[in-house]
């Protein structure tokens, strides 16, 4: 199964919908984008679709709702989790206080508080 992300007009994902693999082959039985695009436009009337990769295996990951694409670099970005947090250069989303440096053996599992910009110890 194929996937194909559906955009707004600033590359913002939509939503993200599955289409059968026999629709992108073209008369040589190759699958080609191109083929799931046309479809997807046909049968939602919308114009702006990109293939994702379920495996991860191009455009850097799979789309999702909230998330962006990336023309320029063809990739999508995954939803920023919390507004403190910014893109680095491989295009992930890194907080402004690194997470805690755990020792071996130590099992200790930190939350991220937005409100006070620290990473917090959950306590079990």
């Amino acid at each position: 199964m194929a996937h194909f992300a559906e955009l707004d007009e600033n590359n913002n994902v939509i939503r993200v919908i599955v289409v059968n693999n026999s629709e992108l082959l073209n008369e040589a039985g190759e699958e080609k984008e191109s083929k799931g695009i046309g479809f997807c436009k046909v049968l939602y009337s919308h114009e702006n679709w990109v293939q994702t990769s379920y495996n991860h295996s191009f455009r850097k990951q799979y789309a999702s709702s909230g998330g962006s694409y990336d023309p320029e670099n063809d990739i999508f970005i995954s939803p920023q989790p919390y507004p403190s947090w910014s893109l680095d250069e491989n295009h992930d989303w890194q907080p402004p206080v690194e997470y805690p440096i755990l020792e071996e053996g130590d099992n200790s599992r930190y939350y991220w508080n937005e409100e006070n910009q620290s990473w917090d110890l959950i306590i079990e």
